[in-house]
């Protein structure tokens, strides 16, 4: 597995269309018994290359009801993005995940976790992939649903502040999803 871990780290494949170079971030080990998949790295993430080092992994570690300890542990928890690297400054916000990440490197990745009982599937670029034709017509339908996706996948919004709205929106989100996610975690991080 480090050897792999060593290989992506080293990927340079979409680098002419990176505005700030490759810097491909995940973390795993054998051992992982929950996988995080989200988009891509944001500006802070790329600077400091720690995953979810931001405003965003904060609320994802509240919504699992998880601390720092557990979550930077890899033997507990691997971080494997849609995409490794920042992908650049759109009109709106970030530009989505580079295509080639997930086709290239997931396979491999998940061939070497041996004991993973969960995999959060964060936003819709993750949904849209693993759960392909499963998934529902948007993101909200999707998480509301998310119960039809267990055991093997735990369907979030982004937990990007920006998704304040969304989650004020959608206040079942917070009384009913959350709790879940905070039980499945605890149950297989004991």
């Amino acid at each position: 597995m480090k050897k792999l871990i060593k290989e992506i780290s080293n990927c340079t494949v979409c680098k002419e269309y990176l505005e700030l170079g490759p810097r491909p971030i995940v973390s795993a080990h054998r051992q992982s018994k929950i996988v995080i998949i989200g988009q891509a790295p944001g500006t802070v993430v790329h600077k400091t290359g720690v995953p979810w080092n931001d405003k965003s992994g904060e609320n994802l570690r509240h919504w699992m009801g998880i601390d720092i300890a557990d979550f930077y542990n890899d033997k507990k928890v691997a971080i494997i993005p849609m995409g490794f690297c920042y992908p650049g400054k759109g009109k709106s916000g970030d530009l989505p995940p580079r295509k080639e990440c997930a086709p290239l490197w997931h396979g491999v990745l998940f061939d070497c976790l041996r004991e993973v009982e969960l995999v959060l599937l964060i936003g819709k670029y993750a949904q849209d992939y693993y759960l392909q034709n499963r998934a529902k017509k948007t993101l909200t339908e999707t998480v509301k649903n998310f119960q039809t996706y267990l055991p093997k996948y735990f369907v979030l919004p982004h937990p990007s502040p920006r998704n304040n709205i969304w989650q004020a929106k959608n206040e079942w989100f917070s009384r009913l999803v959350i709790p879940e996610l905070q039980k499945e975690v605890k149950k297989i991080l004991k």
